[in-house]
């Protein structure tokens, strides 16, 4: 089949590629030039693993393709995706400008019937718009050309989403077109043959369903986190807890992890976004606004246990920190609970030193206000420790999780780890003789 993707971010170019590896014709679209010869060179813009090598294979093999013209690739495409930003205003709605400019352009060049789907994570109500604005330009270019209008929400992790779009738990299908529905179906057949399901429904329930699925997780982090807190307080182990309901068959153990807050470009805006679709319509998200308020406090419990063990003044002080990706496997820092810790040790006049091993480049950007004597960045995780009063653990990449804590003592001024993913064994801590602080734990 030929497809069209609009858009080469993180969804736009693995649903591409994907689409291309199970043999499918597939032109990704951008208008960012320089961004399109990067990926004719084999350079992304984003890191995935695996995502790499897929893109070089297919792209060589002439079934991904890479453009910035419509004109090339929507003409000879049976299906056009819509994959780009969806970025959130300042009421935390988010913003479908680019969207409607994608469905547009689409509509300036299809030629005969074409399911036109929204990839991107889009407010309820938004397929009703793209379908206006099609309609619209085809009633202006006085043609009439049939076409449907398809939400097909995505559900990838960053770090294994690869993996996620070629064996998905489930498809989602939101249309009211037989038509559409037959060849999204035929479309997915090769990704559903392992049993699990392709679920057909109307639009809206489509659209809901993605905001539904990323609040119910973003809950059970910040749910986990407020248990932590309690456990702090109490003298509890929040991992004890975690095993304690996370075995019952009812919930299960999959983001009951407490730690420093999630972040990513899903969570936080889906989240705010599911806020802002009930105040549109006179909603009280009561639920929803407290997961939001929870993780925004959980990004400042590390300087919290900062402070209080050096004071609020930080001058001269000086950190190693690991990990600055919102989460392992990606170099994504959008909303990450680094960029937070960093600002506010920066603040009481801290010096960082920190290690990521592929938010490097990412975290420039989004750190780019802080004077390079105020946070540094190394390229390997020992050379931050040497003489720095204590190590900071901010994200969960495994080659932090058994590391060589004899070293870690030995590089450090004062052994000492404030660990905001709760990775260390507190009695091994205690035998080794750092001193150990982390995230609901009697320590």
């Amino acid at each position: 089949m030929n497809l069209s993707i609009v858009g080469t971010g993180y969804v736009g170019l693995v649903t591409g590629t994907c689409f291309a590896e199970m043999g499918n014709t597939v032109w990704c679209i951008d208008i960012d030039e320089a961004k399109i010869e990067n990926l004719k060179k084999g350079i992304l813009p984003i890191y995935e693993p695996a995502l790499e090598e897929m893109v070089a294979r297919n792209y060589k093999e002439g079934r991904l393709h890479f453009t910035t013209d419509y004109a090339q690739a929507v003409p000879q495409s049976k299906i056009c995706f819509i994959a780009v930003g969806t970025p959130p205003g300042e009421d935390g709605s988010a913003d479908v400008s680019y969207v409607l400019a994608a469905a547009r352009s689409i509509a300036q060049q299809i030629k005969e019937y074409t399911v036109i789907v929204d990839k991107s994570t889009v407010p309820v109500g938004t397929s009703e718009k793209v379908r206006d604005a099609v309609q619209k330009v085809l009633d202006d270019r006085q043609v009439k050309i049939g076409f449907d209008v398809v939400s097909n929400p995505e559900f990838l992790k960053e770090g294994v989403a690869v993996d996620d779009f070629l064996r998905p738990d489930r498809v989602v299908i939101g249309t009211d077109s037989e038509q559409a529905r037959s060849i999204m179906q035929e479309l997915y057949e090769p990704f559903v043959s392992n049993g699990h399901p392709l679920l057909v429904m109307d639009i809206k329930s489509a659209e809901i369903t993605k905001y539904a699925a990323n609040a119910m997780l973003a809950t059970r982090i910040s749910f986990m986190n407020e248990i932590a807190k309690l456990c702090d307080t109490l003298g509890g182990d929040v991992k004890a807890v975690r095993q304690g309901i996370g075995t019952d068959s009812r919930i299960g153990m999959s983001f009951l992890y407490a730690g420093c807050g999630y972040g990513g470009s899903c969570f936080p805006k889906d989240v705010k976004e599911l806020i802002a679709v009930g105040k549109r319509n006179n909603i009280d998200m009561k639920i929803a606004q407290a997961v939001e308020q929870v993780n925004e406090e959980q990004k400042h419990i590390l300087v919290q246990q900062i402070i209080k063990k050096y004071g609020e003044n930080l001058t001269g002080k000086t950190f190693a920190l690991w990990g600055l990706a919102f989460k392992p496997q990606t170099d994504d820092m959008r909303e990450a609970p680094s960029i937070v810790i960093i600002n506010e040790l920066v603040k009481r006049g801290a010096h960082i030193r920190a290690y990521d091993p592929e938010a490097y480049q990412t975290a420039k950007h989004y750190l780019n206000h802080i004077a390079h004597t105020a946070l540094s960045y190394e390229k390997d995780m020992w050379t931050p420790l040497s003489s720095a009063d204590a190590l900071i653990l901010v994200t969960e990449w495994k080659q932090f999780r058994q590391p060589d804590f004899d070293k870690i003592k030995q590089s450090l001024k004062t052994p000492v780890i404030f660990d905001g993913r709760n990775q260390y064994s507190i009695t091994l801590m205690k035998e080794l003789g750092i001193e150990y602080h982390c995230i609901g734990r009697n320590v």
